[in-house]
């Protein structure tokens, strides 16, 4: 694009780009080997208005967060060779703008009068986060009812919204790899370290009965109370093929073949136990959310850190990001496309790191610059322990 009709674009994005917007999307792409769209709506997080880019590229969906500015200057530099298409929708007009395959721009505004509607910008926000719930408000779900999430009229329980956003976020992940599932056959799902089993009822009732995917689903804890009350419910609900399990991470072998392992919030080194498992099965997907990363804080030694490492939050902090970084080398070693995302919002939870591993492809060759990182930070993963014993 010419200057000047980047301008009229910047421009144009410099007026709608508010909470007003309902979505921009960038379609048509010049290249069929990269991302064939990108979704773009706006999000408050933590109080602030942001643009969240939803990228599109085979069957994976890729998520970043934008300020209004990064946003403007991100849409603008894929309509110039990256999209022919733009399409802009807000409740103070319309836009769309396309570019000719010989270079030629069109580009078509249409304002209207603005939609009323109660409560200010926070409610258009408001009304959109509500559009994207997976589970949405005013419908029971019987599960989340029992739970306490919801009441019988399908109202989520104030002190329990926070919940509600999280399950429906975890359910967004789901969303995302259903191309990796076979609607064709059984997939067996197991959910390591399941606990009160919110998420794994909500993982459930999602691909099986709204999705309508045929699978299986094993929760495994070692809280034996906690089991037969999941067991009780999934029962109740109908839920024939979930069940749940009192065993060990690391030594459990129910099974031979595993498409999918979710592990939430496994304390420590119980996530690379369950990581070890999910590659030896060979799983198609992986989602897992760590937690109480304490093995690397203990290990962690380094001269030249030691202005850094010598005060303790700092150095726990730090132990926690290089514990998950380095799991997540390890899986791409193993042949795993892999995401480190962010799961819940920071004032809700600190463990907010989810690792989304999908295999597909050939294994990468990091393993010199992660032996050097090892060296340098002088710690001894389990995971890559786990890994190295298996061959894997």
């Amino acid at each position: 694009m010419e200057q000047t009709e980047k301008d009229k674009l910047k421009a144009v994005l410099e007026e709608f780009l508010d909470s007003g917007l309902y979505d921009v999307i960038l379609s048509n792409p010049v290249r069929k080997d990269g991302m064939s769209k990108v979704k773009i709506r706006p999000l408050l997080l933590r109080g602030e208005l942001i643009f969240q880019a939803e990228e599109f590229c085979g069957k994976q969906a890729f998520h970043k967060n934008l300020p209004k500015e990064e946003a403007k200057t991100y849409i603008i530099s894929s309509m110039d060779g990256n999209f022919r298409q733009m399409e802009l929708k807000a409740q103070a007009g319309e836009a769309r703008l396309l570019v000719g395959k010989k270079g030629t721009v069109t580009m078509k505004v249409k304002r209207t009068a603005p939609a009323k509607m109660s409560g200010g910008p926070s409610a258009v926000l408001s009304h959109n986060r509500k559009k994207r719930y997976v589970l949405e408000e005013g419908i029971p779900v019987p599960f989340l009812v029992d739970l306490g999430v919801m009441t019988a009229d399908g109202t989520i329980v104030r002190s329990r919204y926070d919940k509600f956003r999280q399950i429906n976020r975890f359910l967004e992940f789901i969303e995302d790899i259903l191309p990796r599932l076979n609607k064709e056959k059984e997939t067996t799902i197991i959910d390591f370290g399941c606990g009160k089993s919110y998420l794994t009822f909500a993982m459930y009732y999602y691909l099986k009965d709204l999705k309508g995917y045929p699978i299986r689903v094993i929760g495994l804890d070692l809280k034996k109370d906690v089991i037969e009350r999941c067991n009780i419910l999934s029962r109740q609900y109908g839920f024939e093929q979930l069940q749940f399990y009192t065993g060990d991470i690391a030594s459990y072998d129910g099974v031979d073949h595993v498409d999918m392992v979710v592990t939430l919030h496994a304390c420590d080194t119980a996530t690379d136990y369950a990581l070890a498992k999910a590659v030896k099965w060979g799983a198609d997907v992986i989602l897992s959310v760590p937690c109480c990363q304490h093995e690397l804080n203990g290990q962690i030694e380094n001269g030249l850190l030691e202005p850094v490492l010598r005060y303790g939050l700092i150095k726990e902090r730090m132990a926690a990001l290089c514990t998950d970084a380095v799991r997540a080398q390890l899986l791409e070693h193993a042949g795993y496309r892999t995401q480190i995302l962010e799961f819940i919002d920071m004032e809700h939870t600190p463990k907010n790191i989810l690792i989304r591993a999908v295999k597909q492809g050939g294994k990468k060759d990091n393993v010199k610059e992660l032996e050097e990182l090892m060296a340098f930070l002088h710690v001894k993963p389990t995971l890559k322990r786990l890994l190295d014993e298996e061959n894997l």
